[in-house]
């Protein structure tokens, strides 16, 4: 169990011999650190000695964009973990004197726990050398007042090739000039940095790519976040983090890195950005056609059937997709015992499909369409008042309300829409509750009202939890046209007329999609309902 909620990992051994080491460093810092985890490169620091140990420049070599690359890659085992290699004391070749090194580093979440990767003889928890490591943690950045510190004496195993110093981890960094690859090989700074990206979700290979812009740049690192058009063909982009959301996170991650620079984050509205417009910019870190340094991507080994086997927003979003986005509703106007789901999405979303499925693994599932038809009969709680509403013309001869009648009436007629809605929504609105009310006494406990106007009708104050299943506009207007057999621009014009993906997902606790194959759908639906049970157990 993780004690501390931010630490400060100081790394002392030589590279040749930490690279290799880095797995197990990250494990025994994982089991004492759950949020936020620094990282400081010192290699070659000594604690064991009498004098005060100070903080000293690092050059920036390839060696080091390999270590850096072993701890962002090895740092996805740890997905509670947000580590951040900081660079204050790492610089690049530069005609420009580095700055001092003297003052004290704020970080935006101050470390309650120090470690390292010092050894002493006896391996014990020697006072002294931890008292040596505390004042050097202060010495260098803002930390809790009750700092703790913790040798950590990872377990290497010997017999493990990933302890080999012969087995360096490849080089995420990639030059487009002819600079050698060796090790020891010194980076050259620019005063004016450019880098770009989506940053949703901000992950490790982001925080690579970062990473390199920041140690390449002296003095100005200009960042552009995608927006608005570039996010357009983006996989799932209903989940996509709000602009604002990006940056902020962006920038608190930029700062604590490398707090000396400049930092320009602004919109990149097409592919180049500020980089086609801005003279001073000597370097671009990323952009594949015109970089001068590219940064090879992260695998992820871990990735299922329909994610990318990179590190990517792409795989966290879908990772998303049947998780709760936000707390359930408080229903105190409902039994205990039963648990109300609604279920709704767009025209050619899949949502029936996914109803079924519910259905298969337990759940109550409550039709509105089914409801709505009961209504309209001549038996039905809105029959006679719909009526009188719009007339006996909708009327046909066998004594049923013709709906498509009724529907050429209030098209394009807000007022008449309105009148409809306010007969017929409450109705329908009652009538799940009786049968909610109806299957409870039989003994079901977890109900599914499925919906495509849940929202618009404003059911979502009967349920629990709104679950909104998605798929990409193209989609859902090829799979309108294939089953309803209408034209393409018939298709749009019926999605137009309701909500879109974004302004449902806005208000769901769970999104599903069912964009790929019926057995990944499967998965998602059965990983929302495992997820569903352990919740309503918990209440």
């Amino acid at each position: 169990m993780s004690a501390f909620r931010s630490g400060l990992l100081v790394l002392t051994s030589p590279l040749a011999a930490l690279t290799p080491r880095l797995a197990p460093i990250l494990t025994s810092a994982a089991r004492l650190v759950e949020k936020t985890l620094y990282v400081h490169l010192q290699p070659g620091l000594s604690l064991g000695g009498p004098a005060q140990p100070h903080s000293s420049h690092v050059q920036a070599t390839v060696e080091i964009i390999n270590l850096i690359t072993g701890l962002y890659a090895g740092a996805d085992a740890y997905r509670h973990l947000d580590i951040r290699v900081l660079l204050t004391n790492i610089r690049t070749k530069n005609p420009t004197p580095p700055p001092s090194l003297g003052s004290v580093q704020n970080l935006a979440h101050p470390p309650e726990v120090v470690l390292t990767d010092f050894q002493t003889l006896d391996g014990g928890q020697y006072n002294p050398v931890k008292q040596q490591l505390e004042r050097y943690a202060t010495s260098c950045y803002s930390c809790c007042p009750q700092l703790v510190s913790v040798l950590l004496y990872p377990d290497y195993d010997p017999g493990d090739s990933s302890t080999d110093p012969s087995v360096p981890y490849s080089s995420a960094l990639w030059s487009a000039s002819p600079v050698p690859k060796a090790p020891k090989h010194p980076l050259q700074g620019y005063n004016h940095v450019a880098v770009g990206g989506t940053f949703d979700h901000l992950h490790n290979a982001h925080k690579l790519l970062l990473t390199v812009a920041c140690l390449l740049a002296q003095k100005r690192l200009v960042v552009g976040v995608a927006d608005k058009d570039l996010l357009e063909n983006k996989v799932l982009r209903e989940l996509l983090q709000p602009y604002t959301d990006r940056v902020k996170h962006l920038s608190e991650f930029l700062v604590d890195m490398k707090p000396s620079l400049i930092f320009d984050i602004v919109p990149l509205l097409d592919p180049y950005g500020p980089a086609g417009t801005d003279p001073s910019l000597e370097c671009l870190v990323g952009l594949e056609e015109v970089a001068l340094y590219q940064i090879l991507l992260l695998k992820n080994p871990d990735h299922s059937e329909n994610e990318e086997d990179k590190v990517s927003s792409s795989s966290f979003r879908q990772r998303l997709l049947g998780t709760l986005l936000q707390p359930p509703n408080k229903r105190p106007d409902l039994p205990s015992n039963i648990y109300v789901v609604g279920l709704t999405g767009s025209s050619g979303s899949g949502k029936t499909s996914v109803a079924m499925l519910l259905q298969d693994l337990g759940a109550k599932v409550i039709d509105s369409d089914q409801l709505g038809h009961r209504a309209y009969a001549p038996d039905g709680p809105a029959y006679q008042t719909v009526i009188e509403a719009f007339g006996t013309d909708i009327i046909q001869e066998d004594g049923t309300i013709n709906r498509k009648i009724l529907s050429s009436q209030v098209f394009g007629n807000k007022k008449k829409l309105k009148n409809l809605t306010d007969i017929i929504w409450p109705v329908i609105a009652k009538m799940c509750q009786e049968e909610i009310k109806k299957a409870a006494a039989e003994g079901k406990t977890i109900f599914v009202i499925d919906a495509a106007l849940l929202l618009e009708a404003g059911w979502n104050n009967m349920v629990h939890e709104v679950w909104t299943v998605i798929v990409p506009e193209t989609e859902a207007i090829r799979r309108i046209m294939q089953r309803d057999s209408l034209t393409e621009a018939a298709a749009q014009a019926r999605l137009r007329n309701q909500m879109t993906n974004q302004q449902r997902v806005d208000q769901s606790h769970v999104v599903l999609s069912t964009l790929w194959e019926p057995h990944i759908t499967r998965r998602q639906v059965e990983k929302a309902w495992a997820l569903l049970l352990e919740r309503i157990k918990s209440q």
